[in-house]
């Protein structure tokens, strides 16, 4: 006899207003990790900081806020309507037996107000709070540390220059937990002891290792690790992390600094000691000085999810290892005893390179998380590379000036990889549309040049 499905409970998401696109391919990716789904008939408004999500448990949803950015708060939901008449209704309707368990005698509560788009006065508070007095409260109201805390939530639409007298959504629920919007703060770039000039935010470094789907124990990859910025989220998660860069200085915390006012990196400047400054050094594996394009790993080495931000070459165009045969060649000075041999490295093979690596060294179900850099007037759904063994689960846009953004491309191994998918991406003529990644850096400064010119123009009227 099959077992039944849990019931499903309702509980609503408050959401930060911020990265909108990435929000629900993160909620998604950790319902996932924690057991559940989403489900198709969640209450969605995408660009709403309100979500009504169907999840089986309130220890699934607590698993939901130990690791998302993107929401605040999520409550377990007792009512919502249009209007206060609709609300209260819904309070009404709401099965006794789930509310009694917090409303006892021997307990604690309050009531806090939280408005989208709108602020209240004390004394519309206030009367909103008492307006619920047909609620069975039996405890004692404690302001500073209750057992229990209510919310009246009250959506005021998204437009700031037509905000309406009334609310257009109310909401009211039990608090449950808060997200770990607080990683932003303590993890950020301005306070980290070893940056470069692309080191990642820290808000996009956790939405990648949580759309990766990273958890303790996994071993994660990035084959451009750069000042390990990407290593550190998934390190905070327990994951043991390991990467590659061509630049020998930066591996080793050589050379010039990032930082205003530095001339030269310190010596203990290096990927290591962030992870330190974290206490996460004992996650860190190590980083090697390699080329991701050349095959140094064993076969049947696998990583459970690979995190990486290519280089796109607007700073400098992007390099592999040469060989002196190579036409097109310039000899590097690394440091006083290293010396390379560096060629062109066009984007797009970068990305058949990555795609390729990580069909062959990814578990199944493990995670492939990186940046594509689009120009967007010749944006299509087609320049996104695929590879068979690669299934494609979402694709955000960050938007970097009006002419060029960055997609983040989350895909999962879905199929082994066998000899015959090494060039599978070079087939039936799939190859074409990537190769306008390779003008990237031209059509970026391009864009940039015009910009410029626009505004002289402009300021000489």
């Amino acid at each position: 006899m099959a077992l039944a499905a849990p019931a499903l409970r309702r509980y609503l998401l408050l959401l930060a207003q911020e990265h909108l696109e990435f929000r629900l391919p993160e909620i998604t990716s950790l319902l996932s990790l924690c057991g559940g789904q989403f489900s198709g008939e969640q209450e969605i408004h995408v660009n709403s900081p309100f979500w009504i999500l169907n999840i089986p448990s309130e220890e699934m949803a607590r698993g939901l806020m130990k690791r998302t950015v993107c929401a605040k708060s999520i409550f377990e939901l007792w009512g919502h309507g249009r209007s206060a008449g609709e609300l209260y209704a819904s309070l009404k309707n709401y099965p006794a037996d789930k509310m009694l368990p917090y409303l006892q005698s021997d307990s604690t509560y309050k009531i806090h107000i939280h408005t989208f788009n709108k602020t209240l006065t004390q004394a519309q508070k206030i009367k909103k709070i008492d307006a619920l007095e047909f609620l069975p409260f039996k405890g004692k109201v404690n302001l500073k540390n209750p057992e229990h805390i209510f919310w009246i939530l009250e959506d005021y639409g998204m437009n700031p220059n037509d905000v309406p007298e009334e609310p257009i959504h109310l909401y009211f629920g039990r608090w449950i937990a808060d997200g770990q919007r607080e990683l932003i703060e303590s993890y950020s770039v301005k306070k980290r002891h070893f940056i470069g000039n692309t080191s990642m935010d820290a808000c996009l470094s956790f939405i990648m290792a949580n759309h990766a789907r990273v958890k303790p124990n996994d071993v994660v990859y990035d084959p451009f690790v750069g000042t390990g910025g990407l290593l550190i989220s998934s390190a905070h998660f327990g994951a043991y992390v390991c990467g590659t860069d061509i630049d020998y200085n930066t591996i080793h915390g050589l050379g010039k600094a990032s930082r205003k006012n530095q001339k030269w990196r310190g010596p203990d400047e290096n990927i290591r000691a962030n992870l330190r400054q974290y206490g996460l050094e004992k996650y860190y594996l190590d980083a090697l000085v390699a080329d991701s394009s050349r095959p140094i790993w064993r076969e049947g080495m696998l990583f459970d999810a690979i995190i990486t931000d290519p280089p796109y070459g607007i700073r400098e165009a992007p390099r592999r290892m040469g060989s002196q045969k190579e036409t097109v060649k310039s000899v590097e000075r690394s440091t006083e005893n290293h010396f390379f041999v560096s060629s062109s490295y066009h984007l797009s093979d970068i990305f058949f390179d990555l795609l390729k690596f990580a069909a062959e060294h990814l578990v199944m179900g493990g995670r492939l998380v990186y940046w594509l850099p689009i120009y967007r007037p010749e944006y299509t759904e087609e320049i996104i590379p695929r590879h068979p063994c690669l299934k494609l689960i979402s694709n955000c846009e960050q938007m970097l000036s009006s002419h060029t953004s960055r997609r983040l491309i989350t895909m999962e191994k879905v199929k082994e990889f066998k000899d015959q998918d090494e060039n599978s991406h070079l087939l039936d003529g799939q190859y074409m549309p990537y190769r306008g990644h390779n003008s990237f850096r031209e059509k970026y400064f391009s864009g940039v040049t015009k910009r410029i010119a626009k505004e002289e123009k402009d300021n000489q009227k």
